[in-house]
C-alpha cells in the first residue's frame, strides 16, 4: 500500500512512461501533479490518500482520462491549454489542474472509481504478431478467447487489416488497417485463420453508446489522433456488427471455456493485452492453474497457446510473449512493443537500458 510519497511517485513513473512513449505534453502533466497537486480539492485528496497500489490501479491515467473528459466536452479552455501544449510550465500546470479540481470536482471524482477500460485497436496488431507464432507452432486454424476485453474492439482482430513491416493479413477491405512501424525484418507470412473470436470483461462496455465512446475517447492521450481516427473507426464496425463479448469474471470464464469441447485441428488460444495488473491475485491464480491444466492435456490435433501483451514496467515496454502446449511449456518473447501498437520490434529486448526503479507491489507478470 502506497503513502502520500508513493502516489505522488505513481505520477512521476507514468510521466517516464509517456516520456518513453512520446508524450511530452502528458509527461509534463503528470509530472506537474506529482509535485504540485494539493488537497483543495476532495478529488485531490482521494488521490493523495490512495490506498491502493497507484502504479497497478493506474491512479494517474484515472485522474488524466477525467481531466481530457473535461477538454473533450469544452468544459475548460485553460485545462485546454494544458492538453495542447500551449502551457507547459510545472507550476502553471499545477494551479490549472488544482482550480479544476475544486470546480469539477463531482465530474472527475467517478472517473477514480474503476481502472481505465484503454481499449486501443492498435495492440490487435502486437497480438497478431504473437498469433502467427501460434500459427507456425501448432496450425493455421485458431480459436481465440480474450479476457479484459472491454468495449471489444480487439474482438475485431479478425476483420482488421494488417500490415506488419509489408507482411499482410486480414481482409483487403477491412475498414482499419493497423500498420505500426516495424522495427526489424518483417515477420515470414503463414498460414493463419481465425475460426472463431469471444471475449469476457467484469465490465463490459458497448461502445456503441455515444457516452461509453466519448469515456472511451477520454482515455486516448490527446497527443495521438491518430489513435482517436483509429477507435472512432472501430467503433463503426462494432454499430455495423458486434462481437461476442460475456459479462464474466476473468477466472470464470476461463475455466469454463477451457472446459468446453474442442475441435480437432483448431489451436485454442487465450489472449489479453494489458489486464493481468488488474486481476485480483487469486484470479490470476486460477487462471494459470487452469492453463496449466489444459496444457497438460493437449494434443497435436487439440492444442492450447497463451498469447499476451502485457508491460515490463521497469523499461516501459510491452512483451509480446507465446506459450504453447504440447511444446516445451515455456514462455517466449516474440517482440516489445509501443503500449498503444505505435511501433513493434520483433525478438527479445536487448540488454538493460534506461530503466526505472518500480516498487515491488507495482510489478505484475504472467508468469
Amino acid at each position: 500500500m502506497a503513502d502520500e510519497a508513493g502516489n505522488r511517485e505513481a505520477f512521476r513513473i507514468q510521466a517516464y512512461y509517456c516520456r518513453q512513449m512520446d508524450a511530452p505534453v502528458y509527461a509534463h502533466l503528470c509530472d506537474a501533479i506529482a509535485d504540485g497537486l494539493t488537497r483543495v480539492s476532495e478529488t485531490g485528496r482521494r488521490v493523495l490518500d490512495w490506498p491502493g497500489e497507484p502504479t497497478r490501479d493506474a491512479l494517474p491515467l484515472r485522474l488524466v482520462g477525467g481531466l481530457h473528459a473535461l477538454v473533450l466536452a469544452g468544459r475548460d479552455a485553460g485545462l485546454a491549454a494544458v492538453f495542447d501544449g500551449s502551457v507547459d510550465d510545472r507550476e502553471a500546470i499545477a494551479a490549472v489542474v488544482d482550480a479544476v479540481l475544486v470546480r469539477e470536482n463531482a465530474a472527475l471524482l467517478p472517473w477514480l472509481d474503476g481502472p481505465p477500460q484503454t481499449n486501443e485497436p492498435g495492440r490487435s496488431a502486437a497480438l497478431m504478431t504473437g498469433l502467427m507464432e501460434v500459427a507456425r507452432a501448432l496450425g493455421p486454424k485458431l480459436e481465440l478467447l480474450e479476457i479484459g476485453s472491454s468495449a471489444g474492439l480487439n474482438l475485431l482482430i479478425d476483420r482488421y487489416r494488417f500490415d506488419l513491416g509489408g507482411t499482410l493479413l486480414g481482409p483487403a477491405n477491412a475498414p482499419v488497417t493497423l500498420r505500426p512501424a516495424w522495427r526489424g525484418a518483417a515477420p515470414a507470412a503463414v498460414p493463419l485463420e481465425i475460426v472463431s473470436v469471444r471475449g469476457c470483461d467484469i465490465r463490459p462496455l458497448d461502445a456503441t453508446d455515444p457516452a461509453v465512446e466519448a469515456r472511451l475517447t477520454a482515455y486516448v492521450w490527446a497527443e495521438a489522433p491518430e489513435r482517436m481516427a483509429r477507435l472512432r473507426a472501430a467503433v463503426a464496425m462494432l454499430r455495423e456488427r458486434g462481437v461476442r463479448l460475456d459479462a464474466a469474471d476473468a477466472a470464470d470464464w476461463v475455466e469454463a471455456r477451457l472446459a468446453e469441447p474442442q475441435p480437432a485441428g483448431v489451436t485454442r488460444v487465450l489472449m489479453h493485452s494489458v489486464v493481468w495488473q488488474y486481476l485480483p491475485r487469486e484470479s490470476a491464480d486460477r487462471i494459470r492453474a487452469a492453463m496449466a491444466r489444459a496444457g497438460a492435456a493437449a494434443t497435436a490435433d487439440r492444442p492450447l497457446a497463451w498469447v499476451v501483451m502485457e508491460p515490463d514496467r521497469a523499461t516501459a515496454q510491452m512483451l509480446v510473449r507465446v506459450r504453447c502446449w504440447p511444446g516445451e511449456d515455456a514462455w517466449q518473447v516474440v517482440a516489445s512493443a509501443h503500449a498503444h501498437g505505435a511501433w513493434i520490434e520483433p525478438g527479445a529486448p536487448a540488454g538493460a537500458g534506461d530503466w526505472i526503479a518500480l516498487p515491488d507491489a507495482a510489478r505484475a507478470g504472467v508468469g
